[in-house]
């Protein structure tokens, strides 16, 4: 291996993915993706093209062979690649809890086969109901009955952790787990049930914003550019081997301030509509009071602390949403000088869902 890896990124294509990427470039290393595009967009990948250094193919985690030959090609696999948002997990809970575990599955053989280190891309979702906290990484899960849909996706993702671990002890495969609390950005759609672009769209366009269940529910949120940093400086520590990390906010806020602090942030006159969740996603949906992660192991070991506060988030997402509306949209007030960029969120408007991993 070289000074500088060539890494395989399957979901590259993808919100955290295509970030990522873009991190990995700028520190002179060539790059993979891998992304079948059901979720990703090439167009987050434009400024990386222009980059050079970086190969996209366009393909599934379930293909195996083709799998297995870029793994061998490659130094070190970052797998990102996963069904997710609340909204595709109820909707399509079989074809996303057959991604996130052969997906996985497949991509773990071969790296154990060619002896290549994975890093592996986890959840919030890990914890279920748990709803006390701070979470640290050795917290209990507490899910529903199987026969809900919602506790599919932390089944999944806990099957990831476990063949990885597995792995690692039965036949010595370098892994590093990662689990992902709610990430926010530039990219990120709010098409799959992420509320914080859904609520931003929904305010720049004067419409409602819709909250389920009491929106008392609270959750924490980390700017994307943070959440790469963190991974960048895990996959620089060979101490991360073999660990199990959070990479998430601690800076918790309600669904219901939050929905009011976007209007506020985008100067909207939308208004607050409650619906149950009952209404949203049919009888049994089950969600958890509050998510806040502990990530003093990471801390610990990296130094490592986010830049961006919710603040700059709600107003990256707000210009976000303004650069994506269409021309015709009703928009309350011209954006302040530092929300000038766009996003591309794609997508039409849809009614947020609650919070999702």
């Amino acid at each position: 291996m070289t000074d500088h890896p060539k890494y395989l990124v399957t979901g590259g294509a993808g919100f955290i993915g295509s970030h990522l990427v873009d991190a990995l470039l700028a520190r002179g290393g060539p790059v993979v993706v891998l992304d079948d595009l059901s979720t990703g967009r090439l167009q987050n990948l434009a400024g990386a093209r222009e980059r050079g250094n970086l190969q996209f193919v366009h393909g599934s985690v379930l293909d195996e062979p083709l799998v297995d030959k870029l793994v061998g090609e490659c130094d070190r696999v970052v797998h990102l690649a996963a069904a997710v948002g609340v909204k595709l997990i109820v909707e399509q809970p079989l074809r996303s809890f057959t991604i996130n575990t052969k997906g996985t599955e497949t991509v773990i053989e071969a790296a154990y086969r060619h002896g290549r280190h994975v890093t592996l891309a986890s959840t919030s979702e890990i914890y279920g109901k748990n709803s006390s906290g701070p979470l640290t990484e050795m917290s209990d899960r507490v899910l529903g009955s199987p026969s809900v849909p919602r506790w599919s996706y932390s089944t999944a993702k806990a099957v990831d952790e476990i063949l990885a671990e597995l792995y690692r002890r039965e036949y010595g495969l370098r892994a590093t787990v990662v689990r992902f609390f709610n990430t926010v950005g530039p990219r990120q759609s709010p098409a799959y049930g992420m509320v914080i672009p859904r609520f931003a769209r929904q305010a720049v366009l004067g419409e409602p914003l819709t909250v389920y269940g009491t929106g008392r529910q609270s959750r924490c949120f980390l700017h994307v550019t943070d959440v790469v940093a963190a991974l960048v400086s895990l996959l620089d520590r060979p101490e991360a081997e073999g660990e199990t990390f959070n990479i998430g906010s601690d800076e918790e806020i309600s669904i219901l301030d939050l929905a009011e602090r976007i209007i506020a942030c985008a100067n909207s006159t939308s208004t607050v509509h409650r619906v149950s969740y009952t209404d949203a996603y049919g009888p049994g949906f089950e969600d958890m009071e509050r998510r806040v992660p502990d990530t003093t192991k990471l801390r610990a070991l990296t130094g490592w602390q986010p830049r961006r506060d919710l603040g700059d988030i709600l107003v990256d997402a707000v210009a976000d949403a303004r650069g994506e509306a269409p021309q015709q949209a009703p928009v309350a007030v011209p954006g302040r000088p530092d929300e000038g960029h766009a996003g591309g969120a794609d997508g039409r408007a849809v009614a947020a869902g609650p919070c999702p991993v």
